[in-house]
């Protein structure tokens, strides 16, 4: 092969075209920018994840303070924060005595909700 046919092959545009200063410096660049800067685009991935992880326990929480509110809006009745008291902490009136009844069936569920 000669120079002249060399010359016209599209190897040597290649070549050419990467042997240029500008083109090195800016694949420099951009390697470093994607792989070893401080704001690489990997750590820019790993917060973006976050970010998304954390607006969803936002979310997560926002509902639950709803649930409370409600609960709370329900117990300033008394009769109300009677029933829950009674039910929840097994709480009891003077000369009262409690039975807690459990099924076989209720007992299944409380320890498929263990496992």
């Amino acid at each position: 092969m000669r120079w002249k046919d060399f010359k016209k092959s599209k190897w040597f545009r290649l070549a050419t075209i990467f042997s240029s200063i500008y083109v090195l410096i800016l694949t420099a660049f951009v390697i470093w920018m994607v792989f070893f800067d401080t704001n690489s685009l990997r750590i820019h991935l790993e917060l973006k994840r976050e970010i998304d992880n954390l607006e969803k326990q936002k979310e997560y929480l926002k509902e639950q303070i709803e649930n409370d509110k409600k609960i709370i809006e329900k117990l300033s009745d008394p009769e109300e924060l009677e029933k829950f008291a009674r039910e929840q902490y097994y709480l009891k009136k003077k000369n009262e005595e409690i039975y807690l009844i459990e099924y076989e069936d209720s007992l299944k569920l409380k320890e498929k909700k263990k496992d």
